[in-house]
């Protein structure tokens, strides 16, 4: 019994190890291609200067959608900023329990034009995201964000 016992121990610390290294990283799409690495905070200070190929970000996931898995956002090198990972419904599927976890992105960086209103509507939106107070007429002008659509994402433990 005891033999019994200690295999079946065995047993499960190979699989749960076998099951840990299955995990230290995951590939959707094609995989990033860590041969384009930029910064997140060189890209958003001169963005013209990457939107004509493709280029590779890395950071920290702070957001995940958790309706679809269709984006997430990356943390920057820099505080305070982040990038937004988007795909088409369906394309990849982030899961919720990548937060915290290290990404690299490969893809097309875009901009968003905005109009007023909805420059408005999504300043509003992130205050309410944040719990922060925030007046709409303080909007004046319209703004451009920036997103990157990837080909593949490399999630690593």
């Amino acid at each position: 019994m005891r033999f019994l016992n200690t295999v079946l121990a065995v047993i499960l610390i190979v699989t749960l190890s076998l099951i840990n290294v299955a995990y230290a990283e995951r590939n959707f799409g094609t995989g990033a291609d860590m041969t384009q690495l930029a910064k997140i905070s060189s890209i958003l200070a001169a963005p013209e200067r990457y939107m004509s190929s493709p280029i590779t970000v890395e950071g920290a996931i702070v957001k995940v959608c958790s309706k679809r898995g269709c984006w997430m956002e990356l943390a920057s090198d820099k505080k305070f900023q982040t990038l937004r990972i988007k795909v088409r419904d369906g394309d990849m599927v982030f899961p919720m329990a990548a937060m915290g976890k290290v990404a690299y992105a490969t893809g097309q960086l875009k901009a968003l034009e905005l109009s007023l209103e909805q420059s408005k509507k999504y300043l509003a939106y992130l205050a309410q995201e944040n719990d922060e107070q925030f007046d709409v007429n303080s909007v004046t002008q319209t703004m451009t964000i920036y997103e990157l659509s990837p080909t593949g994402v490399t999630i690593k433990d």
